[in-house]
Order: structure tokens, then C-alpha cells, then sequence
């Protein structure tokens, strides 16, 4: 199928929405991904919302390492994306080629994927819920990794072989895509990494029962330039780098789902799927 829409000039924008920044704070920000100890607060992450202009990405010919999202076709034969068994089975390997094809990476690693459903009325938050229960789409602006995490998790999943992959060029990129299409409800928003300083990146713990993880949350700044692909199908991916050893090339592209005012009123609720892999570029 073809990527093919509605042409739209660049400079305008398609809509505008809610998106929900850091406030500021003096304390170190932290998320807990379960119910934390008694008088630990889940999140110490006070919202501050803004809102922003949205541009159209069928517009950009978009790449990885310069705006930090691509859209590409891709048509995967998994008939289930919320069977685990299915999706390591055959979703991996072909987000695998996929990526080294898009790429050039010349080893791929999927570490997890997450699925996700909207409930009715959900607000868009943090997307979790409780233990056992499927995710939400996250309302917040947020990069998964940071400048200490990326490299981080490489050795915490990959041992012995970490440290001699880190002395080559690495990144983290995210595959992600919906499993009901078109895509209208709590579409996916993509900043754009050169729009993005590096004081705007605040580093804000993610907490987990055995682990301590590291995500950046964004604080707002009039520079940054958002982007969506409208209408989704099931048969588009848009991949999402989230981390880059590579200096000069886009590093982390903040990114969150909002509220799509285009959207008809009975648009099926979102569900969609991300794939979380690093790439590794051994001959850089």
C-alpha cells in the first residue's frame, strides 16, 4: 500500500493538542512501576501541559538519524500482536530485518516489546495500571533512555559480550505500530531531536521491583516541533530512536500519544505495539 495522502504545505499546522511536559522541579523525578513502599508517592512528576502545534509527517521524508523517527511500510504476518509467543516468534525476526535493512545496523537485539490497549474514558497518563492489567497509552513526553541508561541496559542484558559492543557506534530505536488500523485515537506524537537542547532532557528514575532504570522526561520549550502520521495502518511502522552513541546525528526524540481532535467520534480505541532493540554498528 501506498504512504500516499493528502498533500499538505509543510509550514501549516494540521492541528493543535494538550501535550504533557515536566513541571520544573528542585527534586529528582521518579516513576514507580508498581505500588510503591507506604508513603512513597507513585510519580513525584507534576504535569505541566502545553499546548502545541502538530505538524503532518507525511510531509517529511523523515529519517532516524536526522528529525529521530522514520516512517516506513511493513506488512508483518503476526495474526495476533497480544500473544507473547506469537509476537517473539515471528514479529522479532522481522522487526530484526526490518531494521538492519532501514538501518544499516549490522547486529540487531529485540530486548521486549509492550502492547497496549485504551480502556473507555481513559485519561492519558503514564499508561500504566495496575500489576497484571495491560498498559495504556503513555499522555506524557518522555524519552525511554538517557545519555547513562542506553548504555546501561546493553550491559545488563548483554554480559560478557557488552563491553567490547560499546566501543562501536550503538543506538536504541523503537518499532512501533498499531494492531488496529486506521489509527485515530490517541495517535502517537513525534518531536522533532533537533528541535530538542539538552537542558530541555531532565533525568527522571523509573523504578522497578529489581531495578532502577533511567528515562528522560521533558520540560516544555516553544522550539520543539511536533509531528504525526494520521491514519495509521496496521501495514506502516514508525521507528523511534530513543538513545545514539553517535554525536552528531539525532540522539533521543521525545515522543507521547495525545488527543486527536480529528479523530470521529467512534473511532475505535487505540491498540498498538512497541518493540524496544538495540542496534549495533560494528564497523563505525
Amino acid at each position: 500500500m501506498s504512504l500516499a495522502v493528502e498533500t499538505r504545505p509543510i509550514d501549516r499546522p494540521l492541528l493543535a493538542a494538550s501535550f504533557n511536559y515536566l513541571t520544573p522541579m528542585k527534586d529528582r523525578a521518579a516513576n514507580y512501576t508498581y505500588e510503591p513502599p507506604a508513603g512513597v508517592p507513585r510519580s513525584n512528576v507534576v504535569p505541566d501541559p502545553h499546548t502545541v502545534d502538530i505538524y503532518d509527517g507525511r510531509t517529511l521524508d523523515a529519517s532516524v538519524d536526522r528529525e529521530g523517527f522514520a516512517l516506513v511500510e511493513h506488512h508483518s504476518a503476526v495474526k495476533n500482536f497480544f500473544n507473547d509467543e506469537e509476537v517473539r516468534a515471528v514479529y522479532y525476526p522481522e522487526a530484526e530485518r526490518l531494521l538492519k535493512q532501514q538501518t544499516g545496523a549490522t547486529r540487531v537485539f529485540i530486548f521486549d516489546h509492550t502492547t497496549r490497549r485504551r480502556s473507555p474514558d481513559e485519561v492519558l497518563d503514564s499508561g500504566r495500571r495496575g500489576e497484571g492489567q495491560p498498559r495504556g497509552p503513555v499522555g506524557r513526553v518522555h524519552v525511554d533512555h538517557t545519555e547513562r541508561s542506553g548504555p546501561q541496559r546493553v550491559r545488563d542484558l548483554l554480559g560478557d559480550d557488552a563491553e567490547a559492543l560499546l566501543k562501536h557506534r550503538f543506538a536504541v530505536v523503537n518499532v512501533w505500530r498499531p494492531t488496529k488500523g486506521p489509527l485515530e485515537d490517541a495517535p502517537l506524537g513525534v518531536c522533532d531531536a533537533r528541535s530538542v537542547a539538552p537542558q530541555d532532557l531532565v533525568e527522571t528514575d523509573l523504578v522497578y521491583r529489581d531495578r532502577k532504570g533511567e528515562t528522560y522526561s521533558v520540560t516544555y520549550s516553544p522550539r520543539h516541533r511536533w509531528y504525526f502520521y494520521p491514519h495509521m495502518s496496521t501495514d506502516e511502522a514508525l521507528l523511534l530512536k530513543c538513545y545514539d552513541s553517535r554525536k552528531d546525528v539525532a540522539r533521543f526524540s521525545p515522543h507521547s500519544a495525545f488527543e486527536n481532535a480529528l479523530a470521529p467520534a467512534d473511532a475505535p480505541l487505540r491498540e498498538s505495539i512497541e518493540l524496544r532493540a538495540f542496534l549495533f554498528f560494528e564497523d563505525q
